[in-house]
This record gives structure tokens, sequence and C-alpha cells, in this order.
């Protein structure tokens, strides 16, 4: 009886076996519908890879970026405008030494100093807003600071060689171990606290005077060990 049922139901699938397999589309052989996919010889005008040059203000063959945009700008958008503080008409960098210290006003002698002090001051002069920068590395410091001035750290008016009044006061550099430091600004009208004649040496000084002749200031520092000045340094003129 099974067998019967077996070969009944053979009967009715052999019609279907007979049939032939749909053979499958070969995608890879596609044409893409015209002006789409990747068979294109080159891209629609205006578009793409095979530009002459990119479109009038777009791309890498602009000469400038357009206003407002781009790397041809004085800062970038969204930021800050520079700090107009902090743009000087002038600078100056100055080494002090103990040599070039001197001593006296009439027939200055040179003392020779604080022996293994140094110094470097570098100013930054905003003439427009009478504003002075400084950045002042002392090494080598012994003794206490001593000044009749309110500090002991000083540009005076004089030339090389010669003495003069202190202009400017800055606070003296601290720190610990061999290096000390003094940084900021100040902002005229400048005293020194140093009175002469019934007026202080900073009373009428501005920052032009050094702009007009650099040569004419040196900066100074004084100790207890060496009160006419541990070192000093002309500006450069």
């Amino acid at each position: 009886m099974k067998a019967s049922v077996t070969i009944c139901a053979l009967a009715v699938l052999a019609p279907t076996l007979a049939t032939p397999l749909v053979k499958r589309q070969d995608f890879s052989k596609i044409e893409y519908p015209p002006g789409t996919g990747e068979n294109l010889h080159e891209y629609p005008p205006g578009t793409g890879e095979n530009l002459h040059e990119y479109p009038p203000g777009t791309g890498e063959n602009l000469h400038e970026y357009p206003p407002g945009t781009g790397e041809n700008l004085p800062f970038y958008p969204g930021t800050s405008t520079p700090n107009p503080f902090f743009q000087f008409s002038s600078t100056y960098h100055i080494r002090a030494t103990p040599d070039q210290v001197v001593n006296g006003t009439t027939n200055p002698v040179f003392t020779g100093g604080l022996a293994g002090a140094e110094a470097t001051y570098d100013f930054g002069i905003n003439v427009e807003r009478e504003l002075i920068c400084y950045f002042i590395k002392l090494t080598g410091f012994r003794g206490e600071y001593q000044s009749p001035a309110r500090t002991a750290t000083h540009v005076h008016q004089a030339a090389r060689g010669r003495n003069g009044p202190p202009r400017l006061a800055f606070p003296n550099p601290a720190g610990d171990g061999n290096e000390r430091f003094s940084i900021g600004c100040m902002q005229g009208p400048f005293t020194t606290g140093l009175i002469v004649n019934g007026t202080d040496t900073g009373e009428g000084f501005n920052l032009a005077q050094i702009e007009a002749n650099p040569s004419g200031f040196f900066a100074d520092l004084h100790s207890s060990l060496a009160v006419p000045g541990a070192v000093r340094g002309q500006f450069p003129g």
C-alpha cells in the first residue's frame, strides 16, 4: 500500500521536476539609466570631476576666500578682536650686568655692581595708551632690595656710563632659589616714590620719550650689597 502511494506522489511531481530552472539575471552587466550610475563616460555638465575649474565662488580655484571667510582674514569669525592693550608700538630686550653699573653724577665711576648677578628686561610699549608691559628675570641676586624709591627695580633716564633719575619703578622680582621674576603691565601717569626738589621723579615723564631716544635710558636693580646698582643695562638705540 505504501509503495503505491509513493509512486502516485512521484507521478504528480514529475511535471514540476521536469520544468527547467529560470536563469538568474546577471546584474554585473546592467547599464544604469541615462544620467545615473557608474557607467557614465563623464559627469553631467556642471558637476563632478571633469570640470576644467570649479564654478565661480566655489572650490579650490579661488584666488582668495569670499569676504568674511577663510584664511585671508586678519582673525577668524567668532573670535574676539585682538586686545588693543597688547599691541605695542615698540619693544625692547635689555641684558643687565654688573660691569655696566656706575656711581656718581659729576664724574661717574664704574663700580662693578654685584658680582654673579644678571638680569634681562623685556619691555613692550603702547605709547598711545601710555602702557608698558614688562618681563624681568633676575639671577644670582644676593642681599636685600634697597633704594630710596618705591622699589629697587627701575628705568632711569641717562646715557651709557652716566647716571640719571628713575622714571619708572617696577615691582621687585620675586621667587625662590637662584631665579626671580617680575611680570606685568603699568599704565601712566607714572610715579617712582622718589622725591627730588619736591617733585616725584616720574612726574611729567611719558613713554614717548623712550621711543624718541631709547639709548638715553637704562634699566637697573639695586641691592643692599651694591646700593648704586647690582646690575645695569642700556636700552638699544
